[in-house]
């Protein structure tokens, strides 16, 4: 990487945590999307078209919402998600009447092409999570994010997902304004060692969730001798980017990892159907992220605390029929707040650097 791109990269990174900061605002969690992604004995050709039996029986997704939930996108994108003892398959449909792309080279920012996205945190805590963007050309840029923005983040942008599989299959003729295209479609394969450190051993998550989400960036175009480019306004400014999204936001931003869905990994194959039902803690989880973003914006506070002792305590909250009086710590490093979970005794967490932390009700007796 040269020293001109690593700088601006690097001035993205604080363009994006400025934009961050701009937008952020305080919303309550609204109950994220589940999914369940059965395995497969088969083996899955990546070619960017669903030919297999086994993507023919798994379920589509629902149809992405726009990022903050509240308008339905212009074209419909859904996904599906398979895996087997060495990888995680991706199949997504996006429509689209003109597909286009300009971007071919590796770990540029491809989302200033019309792009799909993948958000990846196995273990939920919000930090150390992954990134994969990938455009109409199926050019990637894949990168590690040590936490997001609004916590001070070390992006990774030379990191890669060793032995990632990628191909994309256009439903119509790519680049070409002449004519009306149905869509694009993309295949992945990502291996479950893309988690594993230098001596670590690889886990595949069989009947567990990991948080993910999914984001889809659409620009309104214009044709300039027959070439696609983002649309600017009369000022000469690139007009905002739409983004849709698999589980809604509730803010555009989709480095808050607290409202990304869950994706459970179920041991049998599609024709045994799995229900999946989100853990009782993590409804308490999305309340205290609640308590966090809204602490968090100092002078925008909304949420009043009183002292209790050498803590600060807030109004109890019913959540799913168990009431939770979560706690408030404060100290010279910064703050925590938790709450003790009435359904398994853990103890639930959120740093001032706005990680997860769950203590488990047995660690506690001990």
């Amino acid at each position: 990487m040269s020293n001109i791109s690593l700088h601006y990269k690097k001035t993205l990174v604080q363009v994006l945590f400025a934009n961050y900061l701009g937008c952020m605002s305080i919303v309550a969690q609204d109950i994220p999307r589940t999914y369940v992604a059965h395995t497969t004995l088969e083996t899955i050709t990546i070619d960017g078209k669903m030919t297999e039996p086994a993507w023919q029986q798994a379920k589509w997704s629902e149809l992405f919402k726009d990022i903050e939930g509240k308008k339905v996108p212009t074209y419909e994108t859904r996904a599906k998600m398979i895996w087997d003892e060495e990888n995680l398959y991706f199949f997504v449909e996006l429509k689209e009447p003109h597909v286009w792309g300009t971007l071919k080279q590796k770990d540029t920012v491809i989302f200033y092409n019309n792009d799909f996205e993948v958000f990846i945190d196995p273990d939920g805590d919000t930090h150390d999570y992954y990134e994969l963007e990938i455009n109409a050309l199926n050019t990637i840029w894949d990168l590690y994010l040590t936490k997001p923005y609004r916590n001070g983040a070390h992006v990774l942008n030379n990191w890669d997902i060793k032995g990632l599989r990628s191909a994309v299959h256009i439903n119509g003729t790519l680049n070409d304004s002449r004519d009306i295209d149905e869509g694009w479609t993309i295949e992945i394969a990502i291996p479950w060692s893309f988690t594993t450190g230098p001596v670590g051993k690889t886990t595949v998550p069989k009947n567990k969730f990991w948080r993910m989400n999914f984001s889809r960036v659409n620009w309104d175009f214009d044709l300039t001798d027959g070439r696609y480019s983002r649309k600017k306004d009369t000022k000469n400014n690139y007009l905002p980017e739409n983004n849709w999204v698999w589980s809604p936001q509730g803010v555009i931003n989709m480095h808050e990892p607290e409202h990304w869905g869950y994706v459970y990994f179920s041991s049998h194959e599609a024709a045994v159907d799995t229900v999946f039902e989100i853990p009782q803690d993590e409804h308490i989880k999305w309340y205290l992220y609640e308590l966090y973003r809204d602490y968090s914006s100092d002078d925008n506070r909304t949420i009043v605390w009183k002292k209790d002792g050498d803590q600060y305590t807030t109004k109890s909250k019913l959540i799913l029929g168990k009431s939770i009086s979560p706690r408030l710590e404060t100290n010279s490093f910064g703050f925590t707040i938790w709450a003790k979970s009435p359904f398994t005794g853990n103890t639930l967490l959120v740093h001032t650097d706005g990680k997860f932390e769950r203590i488990d009700y047995e660690n506690q007796k001990n």
